[in-house]
């Protein structure tokens, strides 16, 4: 009760002292001297009218003012021996640039030459550079404009177009400067959102589609407003509102995945699909009855083309009411062939020369977006996101008859092994968000938001079958463990709910008195976050009694074994397991301070945060031993200070230095030991003896912005983590990882280059412009493997084959990111982008020794992901005022994903690096239309 009033009372004097928000905005543009064919006007004068507020244009005519009131205003534009041009019924909207663009000249400019457009803040690309070019913080940021431009489909993708950030194909996770999923923050609209996947702390980004999103952030210092759990940066995704007074917007797009193509006739989907409509699966029996009332044998789909719809409509009530609806449905097929071996103390034990996946996804998404506006000082805006996400795996190992699983079969017999996984995952993720803006006077701003988030993540039918098989005729169901023929379901439910006001007070502002240039204010605030998950597993295996009663005659006909018949005979027997199950919660509360100090062309901002963090997990799985405790209970307490220096020789550069300190929390799924089983046989589980790491975060960066559009920029960065937490090969397990604290500390330094060039800017619209873009980060990073003692007593050692440190799981020594566009800004525009990104190899799982007075003779080594390349392009096609096209070609060279690791097996004493996983994506092809009434 005490923890909870002191929660209450922290939002109740905050709200008191009323809190920052973005009620102003601004208008900006590019000046060009009409006498000079256009060429940029600097050092020009731009001044309101209305409010006597005004600034002057930079070497590149590159001109901004901030922080105007919504209105309406004129402009007038000056300079020494041209003539004033004055702009009237410029529209300044809350949270939003107009962008004013004209000439000057010896003559009076007609106002049919002036371009004016207002965009969202986060829409624009110039505009996210001025506000990039202005942060406190080291921020970067891509917005709506320029997802549009390079074909990007969702959230996910959108990340990877930022310096020092890519993804793993191995596991799905956005790493930002070598660190992954544990060490990020996700927030939606500054609020938490929470992860759709037991085996991650971050939500899929593939879940948001870009029609969503306003812009995709990543801020990769730390700010003490939001929580300090992160150490590589958080992603904040700004969703969609309504721009202007009406919108209506129809979209089509189909398209093929070349592999997929390939098995047009024989592409399989699961049985599940018999209880899914539109999207949607309902399971209609118990887990338990599916055993001899569901068929065991895959389906066909009917026709495996990609395929998406897509509904926009807004409209603005009066002058205060914005409503934006937004919802779409997409259908996609993709196809993975490769092969698997497992390695078990540099042996080769599991073996599939023939592996294929077989994945259906639907998505279906609905935003609803209500914004108010009460008056020009107070708004409120409520935002509803639904997403339904299914998808259907069909896997597939060993049908050629070269399968081996080491436990099942002796040679002797001459039978291999046939595995099939098939499962249906359906993830309901309820967004709603309520925020509020107020300007409670000139130097007093207000900003809070509530969130209530609700997840249901369920795999409710997983249909696996092993069996022995000689390549022709014979099939014999395996006869190992009790459980190789198995249904069974697994759910979670998370609830959240989180909150945050902040307060924002100026002492002094540098626009109402030119002659003493000062930003100074403080914020302060606090946020609070509760969030709850129960998770369920159940599994029942069918045993046959005895051995070789019945033998199908197909592997595409098992279901012929698995009759009501053959149960009520006795032959087929029921294996119960007692659920697994485990609840676990996070709370989280904290509260803020920053003091910002700036003055002519320097800008001090000091911060810090206290935050509570309680973490618990209460768990009964069937691995784990009885005699040891069923559950694990953190609490840290800890201040979080934070220093962000910024000085700006002149106008176009800046250079800045950020100093943080932060906490990584472990996620529930690292801690709570369920045994989670990958297609392969591979198991996932948690570790209860698992601690928090303690980050410290350096950051120098130089950023110069030769035009309005464009920047160079170079950083430098170090990170010092105390207790890294790894992904770890568990010892004496059979394809078992973990999570541990495998060292004491891990050091990360690195270099991350980042450019955007208008290499060709024509001033006539119908001409091509040419646009380059170019990221690069090289990063050096080890981390120590720890002996663990008890006094003097030996406990356990994570070091293997002579190693004593080694690189941190999940970082690449080398980043690239690069695109090269085209386009015409003509009446009918045209655009094409050819869009790369490369990632060297990164550790996937660190080894472990096997024996461990001998883990330099006995062990596994780590696993590494190898790196690879890949090619987009996207052209796109407006025609007249209603009609757009665009083609897409994903993952054009279809890159061999693989995994490897280096193998030293007894017989031979010689070391060699041996494929354990490989397969292709497929490259995806597909044509867009979309029609604006």
């Amino acid at each position: 009760m005490k923890k909870y009033l002191s929660i209450l009372s922290l939002l109740i004097l905050s709200v008191a002292m009323q809190a920052q928000n973005d009620t102003t905005g601004g208008i900006a543009g590019k000046l060009s001297d009409n006498e000079v064919e256009g060429q940029p006007l600097p050092f020009a004068n731009v001044i309101i009218k209305e409010t006597n507020k005004g600034t002057t244009s930079d070497f590149d005519g590159l001109y901004s003012l901030q922080n105007l009131e919504p209105g309406t205003y004129t402009v007038e534009f000056s300079f020494i021996g041209y003539e004033t041009l004055q702009i009237p019924n410029v529209e300044v909207v809350g949270g939003k640039v107009t962008e004013v663009n004209t000439g000057l000249g010896a003559s009076a400019a007609a106002l049919d030459e002036v371009v004016i457009s207002t965009v969202s803040r986060q829409d624009s690309e110039v505009a996210l550079l001025l506000e990039q070019k202005s942060a406190i913080q080291i921020k970067e940021s891509i917005g709506a404009q320029e997802l549009a431009k390079i074909g990007v489909s969702d959230a996910g993708t959108a990340t990877t177009k930022i310096s020092g950030v890519t993804s793993s194909e191995a596991s799905g996770d956005i790493f930002v400067r070598g660190l992954g999923d544990r060490y990020l923050y996700t927030t939606l609209n500054g609020l938490p959102i929470p992860s759709d996947d037991v085996e991650r702390k971050n939500i899929d980004l593939g879940l948001f589609p870009t029609r969503v999103i306003k812009s995709v952030g990543i801020s990769k210092t730390y700010s003490p407003s939001y929580s300090a759990d992160q150490a590589s940066g958080n992603i904040d995704i700004e969703s969609r509102e309504l721009v202007g007074s009406e919108e209506l917007d129809l979209g089509i797009r189909v398209g093929v995945n070349t592999n997929a193509v390939g098995e047009f006739s024989n592409f399989k989907v699961s049985p599940n699909q018999d209880n899914a409509y539109f999207g949607f699966h309902q399971q209609n029996i118990p887990i338990e009855y599916t055993l001899y009332n569901q068929s065991w044998d895959p389906q066909t789909a009917d026709a495996p083309v990609n395929r998406s719809y897509a509904l926009t409509a807004g409209k603005k009530f009066g002058q205060k009411l914005k409503v934006l609806l937004t919802a779409s449905q997409s259908r996609e097929f993709e196809f993975r062939e490769g092969e698997f071996t497992e390695y078990r103390n540099n042996n080769r034990y599991d073996y599939f020369t023939d592996v294929e996946n077989f994945t259906q996804t639907d998505n279906t998404t609905g935003m609803l977006d209500v914004l108010y506006e009460f008056n020009d000082d107070h708004e409120i805006k409520a935002t509803s996101l639904f997403i339904n996400k299914l998808t259907d795996e069909v896997y597939e190992s060993g049908r050629n008859g070269e399968g081996v699983v080491f436990e099942e079969t002796g040679p002797a017999e001459g039978l291999n092994q046939f595995v099939r996984d098939q499962n249906i995952k359906q993830t309901r993720l309820w967004i709603n968000q309520l925020h509020g803006t107020h300007s409670i006077s000139e130097k007093n701003e207000l900003n809070w938001g509530l969130g209530y988030n609700l997840v249901n993540a369920d795999e409710p039918n997983r249909i696996r079958n092993e069996v022995n098989y000689d390549g022709e005729d014979f099939i014999q169901l395996g006869r190992m463990g009790g459980y190789q023929q198995r249904k069974s379901s697994q759910k979670i439910e998370d609830n959240e709910i989180n909150a945050y006001v902040e307060d924002k007070i100026t002492f002094a502002n540098s626009e109402e008195n030119e002659d003493d240039a000062k930003n100074i204010f403080v914020d302060f605030g606090g946020s609070y976050r509760n969030k709850q998950r129960d998770f369920v597993s159940r599994f029942f295996g069918v045993v046959e009694r005895p051995t070789n009663t019945y033998n199908p005659t197909s592997l595409d006909n098992l279901s012929s074994v698995f009759t009501i018949e053959n149960f009520r005979s006795g032959n087929l027997q029921i294996n119960k397991l007692t659920p697994d199950f485990y609840q676990a919660e996070l709370q989280s509360y904290g509260g803020f301070v920053n003091f910002n100090y700036g003055k002519d062309n320097w800008n001090i901002n000091l911060g810090t945060r206290f935050q509570e963090d309680e973490l618990n997990v209460d768990f009964r799985v069937n691995n784990y031993p009885t005699n040891l405790p069923q559950f694990s209970n953190q609490s840290y307490n800890n201040i979080y200070p934070s220093l962000n220096l910024k000085y700006s020789p002149n106008e176009n550069s800046n250079i800045r230095l950020s100093a943080s300190k932060t906490i990584t929390l472990p996620e529930f799924k690292e801690i709570a030991p369920f045994e989670y089983v990958s297609q392969t046989g591979q198991v996932t589980r948690g570790n209860p003896d698992l601690d928090a790491s303690n980050n410290l975060n350096f950051d120098l960066k130089y950023e110069f912005f030769p035009t309005s559009g464009q920047l160079v920029s170079l950083t430098g960065f170090y990170k010092n983590i105390q207790d890294p937490i790894n992904k770890v090969q568990d010892r004496g397990a059979a394809g078992v990882f973990s999570y541990f604290n495998a060292g004491e500390e891990a050091n990360i330094y690195g270099l991350e280059l980042e450019t955007r060039l208008d290499v060709i800017d024509n001033e006539t619209p119908e001409d091509l412009d040419l646009e380059v873009a170019f990221n690069a980060s090289r990063m050096w990073h080890k981390q120590d493997l720890k002996e663990v003692f008890d006094g003097e007593t030996f406990i356990r050692t994570f070091r293997y084959n002579n190693k004593s440190e080694i690189g941190l799981q999940g970082a690449s020594d080398w980043i690239f990111n690069g695109s090269v566009n085209v386009s015409t800004e003509s009446e009918n525009p045209f655009r094409a982008s050819l869009v790369g990104n490369y990632a060297s190899d990164k550790i996937y799982a660190l080894g472990a020794p096997e024996a461990q007075n001998q883990g330099d003779v006995f062990y596994n080594d780590e696993i590494v992901e190898k790196g690879f390349v890949t090619l987009d392009l996207i052209v796109s096609k407006s025609l007249g005022d209603h009609w757009d096209f665009q083609f897409r070609g994903q993952n054009l060279l279809n890159p061999e994903i693989e995994r490897v690791q280096d193998i030293r097996p007894s017989s031979t004493g010689i070391e060699a690096t041996q494929t354990v996983r490989s397969y292709t994506r497929g490259s995806v092809l597909s044509l867009g239309i979309n029609y604006s009434f």
